[in-house]
């Protein structure tokens, strides 16, 4: 257990001088009534076009998006939030949905004088990304969802899933789930209008690829379904190189 936590803490210290090196710099914003969002956050910021990286249930936001940061470091403002209840950010508020966490991020990027945005959310994040979509349709301007079964429905679960993701904050992630999922609907689902890219790992054992096609038929003609052969569910890791340049060829046209 101790080379556990060992191993855990040397990992974080060489992603935090990772995102350093990167141009990045750790910032905490208070927002009102006991909360707290944690960012990363351009040391310089530019004219390039911000992009927002949101990660998903398990590692941190340092550990999931550490194979896109020198990637696109030099088209975008790169900012990669800790959610509510990850990292540094926390809570005291009873709320637990994804359009909580959704309102949070939106608050934290107006604290930091940015109005508009690209968003690519992974797996939980990506619920939290198409609420910013729906939520926010003048700042959200491309969307990208990858793995993420937003289209989910309470009946789809079977008993356990994701039981076994959780390493601290055990009790509120698991609220954050059962808010996620309880009496889940596709038709209750809003259609957002953003051009949207839908990315799935072929053998995803979390969210099977049925869902990415049942997003795809939910969005119709505004939205790509693009499938990675030989991949799981963390799609933007284990194929990061080729996951990179066709989010490149999404976001910049090229």
């Amino acid at each position: 257990m101790a080379s556990c936590f060992s191993l855990t803490a040397s990992g974080n210290r060489y992603y935090h001088v990772y995102f350093r090196i990167a141009g990045m710099k750790s910032k905490i914003v208070e927002l009102e009534d006991g909360t707290r969002m944690h960012c990363w956050v351009p040391k310089k910021t530019s004219n390039k076009p911000v992009l927002i990286l949101i990660h998903g249930l398990g590692a941190s936001a340092k550990w999931q998006w550490s194979s896109q940061i020198r990637a696109f470091r030099g088209h975008f403002n790169l900012y990669v939030p800790d959610l509510i209840f990850f990292g540094k950010s926390y809570t005291t508020r009873p709320e637990r949905t994804e359009l909580f966490q959704a309102q949070c991020v939106m608050k934290l990027m107006e604290n930091l004088g940015v109005t508009k945005f690209h968003v690519v959310g992974v797996s939980y994040g990506g619920f939290v990304a198409y609420s910013l979509a729906q939520l926010y349709p003048d700042a959200v301007q491309k969307l990208t969802l990858v793995a993420a079964g937003v289209c989910l429905e309470e009946k789809d679960l079977e008993e356990g899933l994701l039981k076994n993701m959780f390493a601290d904050r055990r009790d509120e992630r698991v609220e954050l789930v059962n808010h996620l999922i309880a009496s889940r609907k596709v038709s209750d689902l809003p259609v957002i209008h953003q051009k949207t890219l839908i990315i799935w790992g072929e053998h995803d054992q979390i969210f099977p690829l049925e869902l990415g096609n049942r997003l795809k038929r939910h969005l119709g003609d505004g939205a790509e379904l693009v499938l990675f052969k030989d991949a799981g569910h963390a799609v933007h890791l284990e194929k990061s190189n080729a996951f990179n340049k066709q989010l490149k060829k999404f976001l910049l046209g090229s």
